[in-house]
């Protein structure tokens, strides 16, 4: 079994909506097999990302961010110029995503593995997104003004990277 859902959703500071910040943050919970976890500052806009990436590629426990990360410090554009890395702190929550023979097997800090069928992974991976997204678009639009062209590129790229994957356009 695999859920993953998300709540409290607020900005860093915490105050109502603030326009000039592109990081989600809220209160993360994932169940997988008996295990639960729970990280009260999720970068949830990280999270829905990986998720999204983790339908089509495998994500390994420590080798990128998070699955439930602190932090979304930095977007860093990867050389196919379609796709970005969000790379944080070292806390939060992991585990791993790997594709096996049409199913997904997760497997947790302990070593616990979860087999999940593609399909239900993938509804809870997409309520997830969906839900998150929801949250942006009932807020004001991003002001980006303060940002270098180089961050507001990452992140239109973050963007454009969540919908193909959403739409299954990988």
């Amino acid at each position: 079994m695999f859920k993953i859902d998300a709540d409290n959703f607020h900005w860093i500071k915490n105050n109502g909506d603030d326009p000039t910040d592109i990081c989600l943050h809220g209160s993360a919970k994932a169940e997988i097999g008996d295990e639960k976890f729970e990280y009260e500052w999720t970068t949830v806009s990280s999270t829905a990302l990986y998720l999204l990436k983790s339908l089509t590629q495998n994500h390994i426990i420590y080798k990128e961010n998070q699955m439930l990360p602190c932090c979304g410090h930095s977007l860093f554009i990867n050389k196919d110029g379609k796709t970005v890395e969000v790379m944080g702190c070292p806390n939060g929550v992991d585990w791993s995503v790997i594709h096996e023979d049409g199913k997904i097997k997760l497997v947790t800090e302990t070593g616990n593995e979860v087999y999940v069928d593609f399909e239900e992974y993938q509804r809870e991976v997409f309520a997830f997104a969906d839900k998150v997204e929801g949250f942006y678009n009932s807020c004001k639009p991003k002001d980006l003004s303060g940002y270098d062209d180089y961050d507001k590129r990452a992140y239109a790229i973050f963007w454009q990277e969540w919908h193909r994957r959403r739409n299954g356009n990988i």
